[in-house]
C-alpha cells in the first residue's frame, strides 16, 4: 500500500484535523503524520498549521468555479 501524499496531509490539516486524527484517517502512525506535517511546514517555509490552512484556501479554486 502506498503512503499518504503531501496533498492529502495538507488538505486534512486545512480541515483542522490534529495529527492523531490525520493518522487515524490515513491509517498511519501518529508519529508518521507528525513527520509529514513538519516536512510540509519546512517546505512551505511556514511555522504554523494555520498558515497551511490559509495557503490551501488561497491555492484552491472553489467548487462552484470548477463547474463554470
Amino acid at each position: 500500500m502506498g503512503g499518504a501524499s503531501e496533498l492529502e496531509i495538507v488538505e486534512l490539516v486545512a480541515r483542522g484535523l490534529r495529527n492523531k486524527d490525520i493518522a487515524a484517517t490515513l491509517v498511519i502512525a501518529q508519529r508518521t503524520a507528525e513527520g509529514h506535517v513538519e516536512r510540509i511546514l519546512q517546505k512551505l517555509g511556514f511555522t504554523s498549521r494555520v498558515q497551511i490552512a490559509r495557503w490551501v484556501t488561497e491555492h484552491t479554486a472553489p467548487a462552484d468555479q470548477d463547474r463554470a
